[in-house]
């Protein structure tokens, strides 16, 4: 077993995603990624001790995860300079598209970027096995692929087998801030939770909670007129 992939429990499935790839990648996408990356990425040895990557040993630790096309990382992390974001994220265009936003063309191994930003380009609960315990103050889930067939139910990030994993690196009154526009994962949200005192429900909104950016994701459900839920769960 490699240092970047701890085991993880029984039942779970050994991977939540799909393909890790879209369109064949351009050349400046291909250059964000050899050059771009690197500089931004959180090594597995780093995740032991996260702060310590940032340089400050008291900043606030958040992680969101599966950014998609990294609208809301971004502006989370311009909006909270104090914080320490750790942004994951496995599909390679994905992460394409929040390193454009970052780097102009030609600034790929160059261009200064947020010092309060790094990335996990991996599955996002091998990390969770790698932080300390209680180390993260807030968690992000934002319009998550549903999976809706039930026979994929298992790769749903809200999973009964995964909670314990989150409730280890979740501090006490630490966050886990989800968002859904599927019917069938808040149906799945809202029964996974009820059956777990890891977490409380402190709040469930309908519309866009002040602070919180909006992502494409949101503005195509509303377009087809789908309608989001938020919810914040606290760690008990």
């Amino acid at each position: 077993m490699t240092a970047d992939r701890p085991p993880l429990a029984e039942g779970v499935p050994d991977r939540l995603y799909g393909r890790q790839r879209g369109h064949k990648l351009r050349p400046r996408q291909q250059r964000l990624l050899d050059e771009t990356l690197p500089r931004l990425r959180l090594s597995p040895d780093q995740a032991a001790d996260p702060r310590a990557a940032f340089g400050v040993p008291d900043a606030p630790l958040w992680l969101e995860v599966g950014f998609g096309g990294g609208e809301h990382a971004l502006e989370q992390v311009r909006a909270h300079p104090r914080v320490a974001y750790i942004a994951s994220e496995v599909f390679e265009n994905g992460l394409c598209s929040l390193l454009t936003r970052l780097v102009p063309e030609g600034g790929e191994a160059t261009a200064p970027l947020p010092a309060n930003l790094r990335l996990w380009p991996q599955d996002a609960r091998h990390l969770l096995g790698l932080l300390p315990e209680a180390s993260l103050d807030r968690l992000m889930l934002m319009f998550p692929d549903p999976w809706p067939k039930s026979r994929h139910s298992k790769r749903r990030f809200v999973h009964p087998e995964l909670l314990p994993l989150v409730a280890r690196v979740l501090r006490p009154g630490g966050e886990w801030r989800i968002a859904s526009d599927d019917p069938t994962y808040q149906a799945w949200v809202a029964e996974v939770f009820a059956g777990t005192k890891l977490f409380t429900l402190t709040e469930r909104h309908t519309t866009r909670p002040e602070g919180t950016p909006g992502t494409r994701y949101e503005a195509k459900a509303m377009r087809e007129g789908r309608h989001p839920i938020w919810w914040v769960f606290v760690r008990a």
